[in-house]
């Protein structure tokens, strides 16, 4: 059944995934309000990309509950499974963009697989979501033809193809310069507003998490050490934290 509860997109209870008989995570408990945008932060190979994979259902967790607008998807089978994720948008950390495809033609991609829109109303979509990101003029160019900010701009505008209420982001900033990784994250910031998106953002950049972030959570062993805003995180007395905002400015 349906859930018409409009204020908890995504609920993921005592969640818990070990992968060769290390924990990556251990007992993770989250809510996230719809709208809200939120970063994910801890140390590489903490679990944030893992936790990523089993929200869209890549991965199993070895216990706990994620449920999705108020779906159990843990226990989903495939075909329902698959439902639900054509309510969800991916960016992947090198945008996985497919090198034999124009831009337009991998943003066109999903459009093709998942709605009955004819090829007219496919070709006016795509243009209007490079347009949005800024890449109306390089509807015709192939992911080897960009940079890596382009690419990065074509997968998030793949990821929004099916209009999806929410969106996952796997270290949209990661590889590029200062200057892109602002034009990304306000990019982010902007996309979520206008479109009311609950956005999760796995991420090392902290320059991103303090300008589009509603809310960040860091990840240590597995568990949630500090869930607040940024000046929450800032403002920590826990040395872990300190340490990390340090490390990572």
């Amino acid at each position: 059944m349906e859930n018409t509860d409009n204020t908890l997109p995504i609920a993921i209870a005592h969640l818990s995934k070990s992968f060769g008989g290390r924990k990556v995570l251990d007992g993770i408990d989250l809510t996230i309000p719809r709208g809200q945008t939120l970063s994910l932060l801890g140390r590489s190979g903490t679990g944030k990309s893992v936790l990523l994979r089993l929200l869209i259902g890549l991965d199993k967790p070895d216990s706990g509950s994620i449920r999705i607008d108020g779906e159990e998807i843990t226990s989903l089978g495939m075909d329902r499974l698959n439902r639900i994720r054509q309510k969800l948008g991916f960016l992947f950390q090198q945008a996985a963009l497919y090198d034999s495809l124009t831009l337009g033609e991998n943003v066109e991609f999903p459009l093709k697989r998942q709605t009955t829109l004819s090829p007219a109303e496919r070709t006016e979509k795509v243009r209007a979501l490079l347009a949005s990101v800024g890449l109306e003029r390089d509807v015709d160019k192939l992911p080897s033809e960009i940079s890596g900010g382009m690419k990065k701009r074509a997968g998030l505008a793949r990821a929004l193809a099916l209009d999806p209420a929410i969106v996952f982001f796997d270290e949209p900033t990661a590889g590029l310069d200062p200057i892109t990784a602002a034009e990304i994250g306000q990019l982010i910031t902007d996309l979520s507003k206008q479109r009311g998106m609950t956005s999760v953002v796995a991420t090392h950049d902290m320059h991103s998490v303090r300008c589009f972030s509603d809310r960040a959570v860091l990840l240590d062993k597995g568990r949630v050490l500090i869930d607040g805003s940024f000046d929450d995180l800032k403002n920590s007395s826990d040395p872990f934290v300190s340490e990390f905002l340090t490390a990572a400015v």
